[in-house]
């Protein structure tokens, strides 16, 4: 029997220690107090606006497995081979021995005070995707003076796509949480006009289009083919924004409540730290497979393994699949 080391206690790390756990011990590390932080802030999960707390209560009992241990509030900072074992060291100080590793380490958001120009942390009534996820989740959406909003704008693609930022990938999730996030909008707040700002939008998920379809034809969301150049405060606490529709060549100025930064997703400092101390850092600070085609769960360390978006953004459905991919490749590594 191998014992196996799981670095990371998202849907990927929990999903991939089940799997195996029926055949061999896990030990899976988590630098938070609690696993599935990822999943618990937010609210309903697109494209069946599932609960997200059900799904991560329900993940959460796959943990109660003998085979599993879980070390919450233990960040692993090094990750070493050393002959024919893994050395992990937590930033304690404290080391852990493994015959195998799975690096599930995730994703972060991007940092939007990195935009200037679109006033996140400076002026009041911008809001990044995940803040407005935690309001629809306490059930109160309010503007900077705590008031509901009368309008609410999205802007797609805040450090994604973008030459400024470094970070040219698409974060492949963006595009459906804001219509899923304008749909709930629209359904906490009625008498709200809600505008989306896109380049294009990428419903590439079953069931995405009928749901952008939805929050037109049901839910009245304005959908604008522009960017946003510029947002700044206005006299009474409003967002005054610049931007340009596309689509009409023409230039756009309007005032809204609440302006939602929809953030990308980018490679966690866990996944950065620990890709480039194993050797197996790629493009944009996240991890490195062999192969996207027939060797993704695969790295060029014998014994260290992949699994979900510390590779690359995910959605979570992609994910816990990626981590059972991930799951079956080491149990016919050991076999």
């Amino acid at each position: 029997m191998s014992k196996i080391a799981i670095i990371g206690a998202g849907p990927a790390g929990i999903e991939t220690a089940t799997v195996l756990a029926r055949q061999h011990d896990v030990l899976l590390f988590e630098k938070e107090n609690a696993p599935l932080c990822n999943i618990r802030n937010k609210a309903l999960l697109f494209p069946d606006f599932t609960s997200a707390d059900e799904l991560a209560n329900n993940m959460m009992r796959q943990l109660e497995h003998p085979r599993i241990t879980t070390y919450c509030d233990t960040d692993i900072t090094d990750l070493r081979k050393a002959q024919n074992s893994w050395q992990l060291t937590d930033a304690k100080g404290n080391q852990y021995e493994a015959d195998y590793v799975v690096l599930s380490t995730g994703y972060q958001i991007f940092d939007a005070h990195k935009k200037e120009e679109l006033g996140y942390g400076i002026y009041p009534g911008i809001i990044t995707s995940i803040d407005l996820e935690k309001m629809i989740k306490e059930g109160k959406i309010t503007n900077s003076i705590g008031d509901a909003p009368k309008s609410v704008t999205f802007l797609q693609c805040v450090g994604s796509r973008d030459e400024k930022s470094g970070n040219h990938y698409c974060s492949k999730v963006c595009c459906v949480t804001a219509v899923k996030q304008a749909i709930e909008v629209r359904k906490m707040l009625p008498n709200t006009t809600a505008y989306v700002f896109y380049m294009d939008l990428r419903m590439w998920g079953q069931g995405f289009e009928e749901m952008y379809r939805t929050a037109q034809e049901q839910y009245g969301v304005n959908f604008v083919r522009g960017r946003i150049s510029e947002a700044a405060a206005t006299y009474d606490q409003r967002v005054q924004l610049k931007a340009e529709d596309t689509l009409m060549g023409l230039p756009l100025n309007m005032t809204t409540d609440l302006l939602v930064l929809m953030v990308g997703m980018c490679a966690s400092e866990g996944t950065d730290r620990l890709a480039h101390a194993a050797g197996i850092a790629g493009k944009y600070n996240f991890a490195q497979s062999v192969s996207e085609h027939l060797k993704d769960n695969l790295t060029e360390q014998e014994g260290l393994f992949l699994a979900g978006s510390c590779k690359r953004p995910m959605s979570i459905q992609d994910t816990i699949q990626d981590a059972r991919a991930a799951a079956i490749t080491i149990l016919e590594q050991i076999a």
